[in-house]
Order: structure tokens, then sequence, then C-alpha cells
């Protein structure tokens, strides 16, 4: 029997079935768990949560009848999220404040989902769900926002936040190629859990500033076949979810691995995963190489024959905007700016924070230009390699996103 009690009444004994609230409103990534000892019941009642549901078949229930407690029959809560309405659009300067803490929470439910699997623990996707659906409705809500914030990450955080970006990107992706709201939150799942099998990689092959050896990097390779058996063991019969973390690392033209995949037997969800898994990669800074400019990264993806699906990699450039979120600029009036925002049906004509002037060589007060207004006149004429310039505050240029 379910009952819903406060978090005050849990005691050591008794298995939680469930948080009660939005997945934010709390520090607990795990929604089932038995409160075995003092410890657990001591995160519990300090995470925030306000309500739980206990199992009392799984764990001891209240001692006697307590005003908190609700009937034991528990509503129903199923609604399918296809009937769900959309959340409202939101521009990236107010979906940014949300995605923040959604990026919080994310580090630290994925740092912990990669500790319990390097413990060889089984790994309930069903703890995910909940924050694969928080993704989801940020990027309904602005697409760009959560990607570009996880740009922001630190080479150190990587790992963990690269499976966050990578699920925001396949969700976005999903949203352009016309895929059902199920489906899309399958891409998501599917991004969260590609790169599981790095969990038990050793940290030192991961993180090498160097370049690896034959050894160590066949060591790497192994990944996606390590994930995937993780997944199976745990019981994860999602196709779309294995599938990705099996052949995130497949090329159209056959050369990738782990089973040299080309043609029909390479799926949509696989052609996907590589793009998204690549993207995030190479923008990302890490312990051996400082990420590349956005605009700079689709240039070098488009040039490499081959590698990706055309359609997809097309809707991709769709997806994220000809010049994504945080690329430097050159302007027709000579003048250099940051694009801070995507304009949705105009790819060419994005918000750009114009902030130095070329021939002056200087800089001056940052100027929010909305390029796709009839009255503005400027126009972008190339993206501009930021390594050629001594700027050090772009990324606090487009993420403070005011004029």
């Amino acid at each position: 029997m379910l009952r819903k009690v406060h978090v005050r009444d849990v005691t050591v004994g008794m298995f939680v079935a469930e948080i009660e609230g939005s997945w934010l409103a709390h520090t607990l990534w795990k929604k089932r768990f038995a409160v075995d000892n003092e410890d657990i019941l001591n995160k519990l009642r300090n995470s925030g949560a306000v309500e739980c549901w206990i199992d009392t078949q799984q764990g001891k229930d209240l001692p006697t009848p307590s005003s908190n407690a609700a009937p034991s029959a528990r509503p129903d809560t199923s609604t399918p999220s296809a009937t769900k309405p959309k959340p409202t659009p939101q521009s990236l300067g107010d979906e940014l404040q949300t995605a923040t803490g959604i990026l919080k929470c994310s580090k630290e439910a994925v740092t912990a989902m990669f500790a319990e699997a390097r413990m060889g623990n089984a790994v309930d996707t069903t703890e995910c769900a909940p924050m694969v659906d928080a993704i989801v409705q940020s990027v309904d809500r602005n697409a760009h926002a959560l990607v570009t914030l996880c740009r922001l990450k630190h080479a150190d955080e990587y790992t963990y936040l690269h499976s966050v970006s990578v699920c925001a990107l396949m969700v976005s992706l999903g949203r352009h190629l016309g895929l059902d709201d199920k489906t899309c939150r399958d891409a998501g799942m599917a991004g969260l859990l590609h790169d599981l099998g790095k969990a038990v990689i050793p940290l030192e092959i991961i993180n090498k500033p160097g370049k690896l050896t034959d050894q160590e990097f066949d060591i790497i390779k192994s990944h996606p076949a390590q994930g995937h058996r993780m997944l199976l063991d745990s019981g994860v019969d999602n196709p779309h979810v294995l599938d990705v973390c099996l052949h995130h690392h497949e090329r159209v033209d056959g050369k990738g691995y782990p089973e040299a995949l080309s043609g029909e037997p390479l799926s949509l969800f696989a052609r996907m995963g590589a793009v998204c898994d690549v993207y995030d990669a190479i923008t990302s800074d890490r312990p051996y190489k400082n990420g590349w400019d956005p605009a700079e990264s689709l240039a070098r993806m488009a040039s490499w024959e081959g590698h990706f699906d055309a359609t997809v990699f097309q809707t991709f450039v769709k997806t994220i905007g000809i010049y994504p979120v945080g690329s430097l600029v050159r302007m027709a009036s000579g003048k250099l700016g940051v694009v801070v925002e995507q304009h949705p049906a105009k790819l060419t004509q994005p918000k750009v924070k114009l902030f130095f002037s070329i021939s002056a060589g200087l800089p001056f007060a940052p100027k929010l230009v909305d390029l796709s207004q009839a009255h503005v006149n400027d126009k972008i004429v190339a993206r501009e390699p930021p390594e050629n310039w001594p700027f050090d505050y772009l990324d606090d240029l487009w993420s403070s996103h005011s004029t």
C-alpha cells in the first residue's frame, strides 16, 4: 500500500516509493529507496522535499494513523506526456535562470549515477525520467538555453555534463526532425545514457592531458559496448537507448566503431547520437584541449566527408543555428559581436551583442542588436576565429544576455 507522509514522519525501516513534487525542488535524484539508516534519513529530511510516498509492503508503516497521511489509494498521475500542454516559449534570457538550476541538479544526478555504475550497481532508468522530463521542458521553452550553458562546463565536469548536453541536443534535434513527444523523450534518455560505459574506463585515461597510446585508445573505444552491457544487465529494454549507447561512434561510411555499421543498419537514432555527441565534445573544454567556437565546429563537421548523415546534420544546423549562441562574428559595419539568441525562422539574422570596433581596435559598451528587425541595416559577414583576438570574456557577454 502506498501512503503519502511528511518527510518528518519518515523513520528508518521505511521504503520511499516516490518523492512528491518537482524534481528541481529537492536534492534527491533517486525517487525510490530504502531508508536503511540514519544517514539516508537525514539526507531525505535535509533535501528540501516536503512529502513523499512510502510503500508499506516493502518497508515499515506509520506506527499510528497520521494527520499527514493521504488516502491509501494513490491518485492517478499517469497522464500521457503527449497530452500535456507544451511549455510557454521563453526568451534565452528568461530561460537561462531555470536552465542553471536544471544543470546543477542534473550534474549531481549524473555524477551519482556514474558512481553507482562504477561500483557495479544496476542503473534504474526510471530514476532518470524526471531529469529527462525537466530537460525536455527546458528545451521546449527555449531550445538554446540549456545547451549553451552546458558549453560553460569546466574540463573536469565534462564526463557528467556532456551527458546532460547530449540529452538536450537530442531532444531539440528530435523536435526539428518531427519526432513525436514520446520518441523525443526516448531520444533524450538515449542522450543521457549514451556514455555510461565511460564509468568503468580508468579516469587517468579519460582525463589524460596528452595523446593517448594505441592501447589506451582501444580501452576508450570499448565504452560503447561496456555501456550497452551495463544497460542490458540493468534490465533496460528501450531499443532507442540501447542503440544510441552502442552505436553513437558509428559513421555513415562504415569507418566508425564498434561494429563499423553503414547504410540501412545504422538507425536514425544512432545518426542523431553521432552528431550530437561530436558537437558537444568539440565545443567543450577538455583536459587536453580547449573547445572550438560553435560556428567553427559546425564548419569543421560539415567538412568531414562520410562521418555524418547529411540530412540529420543539416537539420542539426537548423536546430542550433548557422551561427550558434556564443559565436564570435564580424559585422558589415566593421564591428565584432557575439551571438546571444537565435531567430527561429531567420538563421542568418540572430540577436548579436556588439562590443568591439575593428577599425579603432577598441571595445565599447555592449549593444544588443536584433538583426531580424527591418530598421537594422547591419549584417553578419563572417564568423571570426576567437583565437585571433585577446578576448577572455566572450562567455560573459552572451550568458549575461543584457543590453
